[in-house]
């Protein structure tokens, strides 16, 4: 007992760097999104990055296969530093008048910013789920996604100080908080496994550079949680794409969007800590994962008909702050729980491969399901009432991964 409650404690403060790490950059990566969808771009900057997860993910794989816990999380958050350092100087080099230059260096920062949020988080997963084995230790999770909410009310915080700077220096000064808190998690991360280690960290993985892949399409179990989570980020970017026009008639000046961002951020990540703190635990431990599940899809109905009846930024806000809490609150836990049921190089590869190139995959599959509606003359606005279809059908993929013996006990 009191060991786990230790394990929850360092977890919990793993997550709250780097989170605090990601949140300091993630409203600079929507202010982007919101600039090149005005330029006709955040569909071709969503393949460059499902694109390069393609590539990437056999390499981490490959990584995987031949490593251990540490050695995994040593060379990839120390890569993700040295992208840091490598982004300081560029973006140092470049001043105010260097217009083109500092565009394309925004368009960079995009791609690489979606990448590192999805592999630095999805590798501290990996971590835990192989930490908390039994169903009881399993409960905490809630409190450890709490530390994370910390941590991105600490990273927003910290990215509307540094709004005002954005004009003149660029994305300088984020870079430079956000591989400070990275550089603390890699040695947090490091000590946590000398410290509690077990087989499924010391032991190296095995198997080779495609498994991820492969056993989504072998494996039914992964590849019906692959789909859910594809459906997830589908629909999760087309409520984000019909938000942008009305986040850009609320303000043209880049600052005061990023300050928009950061102030939902201030309110989605209190809220998810009240969740993580008071409810995730009761609501997991009383009625399992599979009604978290299944509601998501009526989530997103909900929604999409505020989208397509009241448009305004107040209900994009509340949409926001809706959809969000539910996520890291509920869904995220339980996903991570079904994660947790799967063999050693699934949690280690297909896990990854989910949380990094299908959620991607996902994203670009709405942006293009938006950009379609644009083409044939639909309102962006009124796409997300043509989606309540298929948010009724991710319900019923939560529903067939509950019939699965993997899964019907949770």
């Amino acid at each position: 007992m009191e060991q786990n409650i230790k394990k929850t404690f360092l977890s919990s403060v793993l997550f709250f760097l780097i989170l605090s790490s990601w949140y300091n950059i993630r409203s600079v990566r929507n202010e982007l999104a919101v600039e090149n969808y005005g330029e006709g771009l955040l569909i071709p900057l969503l393949i460059v990055t499902t694109l390069t997860m393609i590539f990437v993910n056999p390499i981490y794989s490959w990584v995987a296969s031949r490593a251990n816990y540490i050695k995994i999380v040593f060379y990839t958050y120390s890569f993700f530093i040295l992208n840091f350092i490598i982004l300081y100087f560029i973006a140092n080099s470049i001043d105010a008048s260097m217009t083109d230059e500092r565009i394309w260096l925004g368009r960079v920062f995009y791609v690489w910013s979606n990448i590192y949020s999805f592999f630095t988080v999805s590798i501290f997963w990996v971590l835990v789920i192989n930490l908390f084995r039994d169903l009881r230790s399993r409960n905490y999770y809630g409190f450890i996604m709490a530390g994370g909410s910390v941590g991105a009310m600490l990273g927003s915080q910290l990215s509307k100080w540094l709004s005002s700077s954005f004009i003149s220096s660029g994305i300088t000064q984020y870079l430079l908080v956000s591989s400070f808190f990275l550089l603390v998690a890699l040695i947090l991360a490091v000590y946590m496994v000398k410290t509690f280690s077990n087989d499924a960290l010391t032991k190296n993985v095995g198997g080779s550079s495609f498994d991820g892949l492969r056993n989504i399409i072998s494996n039914k179990d992964v590849r019906l949680i692959a789909i859910y989570s594809w459906f997830f980020t589908f629909l999760m970017t087309i409520q984000w794409i019909a938000a942008i026009p009305i986040i850009n008639d609320y303000s043209e000046l880049a600052p005061e969007r990023i300050i928009l961002f950061s102030n939902i951020e201030q309110l989605v990540t209190p809220l998810t800590f009240i969740v993580q703190t008071f409810l995730t635990y009761f609501v997991i431990s009383k009625y399992g994962i599979k009604l978290i599940f299944i509601i998501y899809g009526v989530l997103f109905s909900l929604v999409f008909i505020l989208y397509g009846f009241f448009p305004s930024v107040a209900i994009v806000v509340l949409c926001q702050t809706l959809l969000r809490v539910f996520e890291y609150g509920f869904n995220k836990p339980a996903r991570e729980i079904a994660y947790s049921q799967l063999r050693k190089g699934d949690r280690y590869k297909s896990t990854v491969f989910i949380d990094t190139f299908i959620t991607r995959f996902g994203d670009l599959s709405g942006s293009i399901f938006m950009g379609i509606g644009k083409v044939i003359f639909i309102s962006v606005t009124y796409l997300p009432i043509v989606a309540i279809p298929l948010a009724f059908i991710h319900t019923y993929v939560a529903r067939l991964i509950f019939l699965r013996n993997t899964f019907k006990d949770l």
